[in-house]
């Protein structure tokens, strides 16, 4: 990883020059979050029908987490992503990535049906504003983390709207208690997640959806444990964010 012109110092101003992360704790700030995904998914992807209101939403947001990342400069936002917690009323329904996979799970890796469900939950509809998305191959992509993100060894660089989003949910994990998490990637994200220190196994076979996928775990301590020095000085700002927006929201 090509990080060792930077320090913690510059990660952390670096992104709090660009952005912030917000929460979604309100009615207001939960339709911004859908209108972020109905921009992405329905108008910019054509993953899902554009729709009257412009809002994008499904069955699963009524028990899911959500937050935003606003750009500093302009005030917009421009990313958001989810986490989606078993319902507490009925821990066995299942996860939507239960649903898709459940004919290429391997449930001899990790059977999601006999952990603690209370401390599960999956990654999902993560998506940056096409303004943010502008290298080529990343236009058919509500969000991607690619190698050319981290720059060269001589002009290293930071992800930092990507990370910002992925580490919000690593924030809003912990902070609820989740120790694993669910997500269904592309196979080659991993290799890319692994460059901030994201230990994710796969756990299953490929499917169609929006593009070959796979099902894939991660553990939240694993995670925040193995964070190299410079993203954990980026991840400290954030997860004080997280905090401070849900310690106003009450």
């Amino acid at each position: 990883m090509f990080l060792s012109s930077l320090t913690e110092r510059a990660m952390s101003q670096g992104y709090r020059r660009f952005f912030r992360v917000v929460p979604a704790t309100t009615d207001a700030l939960r339709a911004e979050n859908y209108r972020v995904r109905h921009q992405v998914y329905c108008r910019e992807l054509g993953f899902e029908p554009v729709r009257a209101d412009g809002l994008e939403t499904d069955a699963f947001d009524a028990q899911s987490i959500h937050c935003l990342v606003q750009s500093v400069s302009t005030g917009e936002y421009v990313g958001c992503a989810r986490l989606v917690l078993t319902r507490q009323a009925e821990r066995q329904s299942p996860l939507p990535f239960e649903i898709a996979c459940d004919a290429v799970l391997d449930r001899s890796v990790v059977d999601p049906r006999a952990l603690d469900r209370s401390r599960i939950a999956e990654i999902s509809r993560l998506a940056v504003v096409g303004n943010y998305r502008r290298r080529r191959g990343e236009q058919d992509k509500p969000i991607s983390l690619s190698e050319e993100d981290f720059g060269t060894p001589d002009r290293p660089r930071q992800p930092y709207l990507a990370m910002a989003v992925y580490l919000a949910l690593i924030a809003l994990a912990r902070h609820h208690g989740i120790t694993t998490l669910f997500v269904l990637t592309e196979p080659r994200l991993a290799a890319n997640l692994a460059r901030l220190g994201v230990n994710i196994r796969r756990i299953g076979g490929e499917i169609e959806h929006r593009g070959i996928r796979v099902p894939s775990v991660m553990s939240v301590s694993e995670i925040i444990d193995g964070m190299n020095f410079l993203v954990r000085a980026v991840f400290t700002v954030i997860a004080d964010e997280v905090e401070t927006g849900l310690r106003a929201a009450g």
